[in-house]
């Protein structure tokens, strides 16, 4: 079984374990650098990517988070997480991870009042359709070597991606009932380096 920890700073950590509670699997919330130790994936969850990232920084947990991924450490981030993942974002704040090849837009889709929901293909979850969640949602603009585009929205906005043991979601699989998005990253945490 994996060890999956998930970035307990701020946002919507609690859902993350509900979600892989109900997959059998028993979290450990992060917020200090000791704690990555051992862990097979870390999800970093949707919320205030400004706030996340100064506490990332107070918490001195950004650079050995850093490391750990660079190591083979699985890494998913959802809205604001992907916000921190990214390379490159539009807005220059926060200062992100650098983890993913990919340049990302914050409120990308509008502010709290335009915030939607609707079901995407995601072929990868073996169903057809996926229900997701957008809140203030991140959006792609650009993917680069290495990135394989998981899913589009209607207008053919990239809305989820992968980079080896790295995956990104604009929406928030964590505020749905449905598990798939988190056992396919349990999979990814358990393949080996390749």
């Amino acid at each position: 079984m994996a060890r999956i920890g998930v970035l307990a700073l701020q946002g919507d950590f609690a859902e993350h374990r509900t979600a892989l509670k109900k997959l059998g699997v028993e979290s450990l919330e992060v917020r200090l650098p000791a704690q990555l130790d051992g862990l097979d994936g870390l999800i970093i969850p949707g919320g205030e990517s400004t706030t996340i990232a100064r506490l990332m920084d107070i918490y001195e947990i950004r650079e050995p988070l850093r490391e750990r991924a660079g190591a083979g450490l699985a890494v998913w981030g959802t809205c604001a997480g992907m916000i921190l993942m990214a390379k490159h974002v539009e807005e220059d704040v926060p200062e992100p991870l650098d983890l993913m090849n990919i340049r990302v837009r914050r409120n990308a889709y509008g502010s709290q009042v335009d915030s939607f929901e609707t079901d995407l293909r995601i072929p990868e979850l073996n169903d057809p359709f996926f229900h997701c969640v957008f809140i203030r949602a991140p959006k792609i603009e650009a993917i680069g070597e290495g990135v394989d585009v998981l899913s589009t929205d209607a207008r053919g906005g990239v809305v989820a991606v992968r980079q080896g043991k790295f995956l990104a979601t604009a929406f928030h699989p964590e505020l749905t009932s449905d598990t798939r998005f988190h056992q396919y990253f349990l999979t990814i945490a358990k393949a080996p380096l390749s």
